[in-house]
């Protein structure tokens, strides 16, 4: 039998007076800190792309085996979200976004000192894996289950849109370190930015609305909070009845096809695949970092779309339209930033992580208050999926000496990962089987 939730004591009417006076609701300012916290995380995520060729010229190590890093990285970066998001049921929010950015920071430095590959796997791959992974979306969804009723959607595209502006920061920056400065300065970069928000972290996250006395933003009542207990029983608790039901394994095929064709796929293999055509390390990574640019476009205006439209037809238009843009990437590549590959830039950033409000609404409207933690295992699976590309496309790059089967076959994963979204559409009218639990029985029959 799931617990029931508990309530944080009601604020009486005085409290609740002198909060509508305030111009600003506590909530954005939670917001805002975490937005800065997933810039500052989001360094390590622009890292692997652009530290790629100068590791493989340095050390001699192959695509292959320093993409083997990469994909652990990025396992484990799915694999801890659903922990984090129950261990910040259990600790705090604020606690464990202090420690992962702790993680990314040593993670990052230690790598000056490195000097065989399995030391780069434990820095990139374990370390930055596992704090990138306590930062995660499910970070998002828990911040956003917690502090909005009003604006949810759009509060989450704009949180989301916070690793695309990291990405838009950093690449460049890193890009110009590495080639005048040497990959070490970026790296240390990278630790130093994780580094310095850690402050604000301490000063501005609040766990609950109920710590500063108010309701989250747009609600009339407490939020209910999550009884706390032990986080790895709570998250395998949630995976066990949400594996239950068949919407759940459509969100994980789809999300895992997700993060198969972004940070797998594009995300560490582009900028090397643009360099095989004889294009500037630089302006490669300048094309990345546009891709971050229309990303925080595109998820902002998916987070407003998904307030309005249904998740799973915006879930199947995004996934469609990313693996047309795929299938016609390899013909795009080219010495010079020509206005073709800038076009396929805009229409590709714009549907980057677009598909990430619309999953989390889903997570919660098919498993109600345990719908972040449950996000935390259909992101797993995105990370899943990221994690093969990158380590598939390395593979094939060393064998076949060019990237075109990965592209292609991206294209192919992204369309069926469309029809798996439309395949929601037929379980709009499942109900709960029980609160917070998930949908697996037809309401007709019920």
């Amino acid at each position: 039998m799931a617990s029931r939730p508990l309530v944080r004591p009601c604020p009486d009417a005085e409290t609740r007076h002198v909060t509508t006076l305030r111009r600003v609701h506590p909530a954005w300012l939670v917001a805002v800190a975490a937005f800065i916290a997933l810039i500052g995380a989001a360094g390590f995520r622009a890292t692997p792309s652009v530290l790629l060729t100068p590791l493989h010229e340095e050390f001699g190590w192959s695509l292959g085996t320093i993409s083997a890093a990469v994909s652990i990285n990025l396992l484990l970066y799915g694999l801890t979200a659903p922990f984090a998001a129950a261990l910040m049921d259990q600790f705090g929010i604020r606690r464990v976004v202090t420690v992962a950015l702790l993680l990314v920071s040593a993670g990052s430095g230690l790598t000056v000192f490195m000097t065989a590959s399995w030391q780069l796997i434990l820095c990139w791959g374990v370390l930055v894996g596992l704090g990138t992974g306590s930062m995660a979306l499910a970070f998002v969804a828990t911040v956003t289950g917690r502090w909005f009723v009003k604006h949810r959607g759009l509060v989450t595209g704009v949180l989301t849109a916070g690793g695309a502006a990291g990405q838009l920061i950093f690449l460049p920056v890193l890009a110009n370190l590495s080639e005048h400065s040497g990959w070490r300065t970026a790296a240390l970069t990278v630790a130093f930015a994780a580094l310095a928000v850690v402050p604000l972290i301490l000063w501005r996250l609040r766990d609950h609305p109920s710590d500063l006395n108010v309701f989250a933003y747009g609600a009339d009542a407490p939020t209910p909070v999550v009884p706390s207990g032990n986080a790895a029983r709570n998250a395998l608790s949630a995976l066990r009845e949400a594996s239950r039901t068949g919407p759940f394994w459509l969100l994980v095929g789809g999300f895992a096809i997700c993060g198969a064709t972004t940070n797998g796929l594009v995300g560490t293999h582009f900028i090397p695949a643009a360099h095989d055509h004889g294009m500037a390390e630089t302006t490669a990574a300048g094309l990345l970092a546009l891709v971050g640019l229309f990303d925080i476009v595109g998820t902002i205006a998916s987070g407003w779309l998904t307030d309005r439209v249904d998740s799973r037809l915006l879930l199947g238009g995004y996934y469609a339209l990313r693996g047309l843009s795929l299938l016609v990437l390899p013909s795009l590549f080219a010495a010079t930033a020509h206005p073709s590959m800038v076009l396929f830039i805009l229409f590709y950033g714009l549907d980057w992580v677009a598909t990430v409000p619309p999953t989390v609404a889903l997570c919660r409207e098919y498993f109600g208050d345990r719908g972040a933690v449950v996000f935390g295992w259909v992101f797993a699976s995105h990370q899943f999926g990221a994690a093969a590309a990158a380590l598939v496309a390395g593979t094939l790059r060393d064998r076949l000496g060019d990237y075109d089967l990965a592209w292609y076959g991206a294209g192919a994963l992204a369309i069926l990962a469309a029809l798996l979204s439309l395949a929601l559409l037929a379980g709009r009218h499942l109900k709960p089987v029980a609160p917070g639990i998930g949908l697996a029985v037809p309401a007709e029959s019920a």
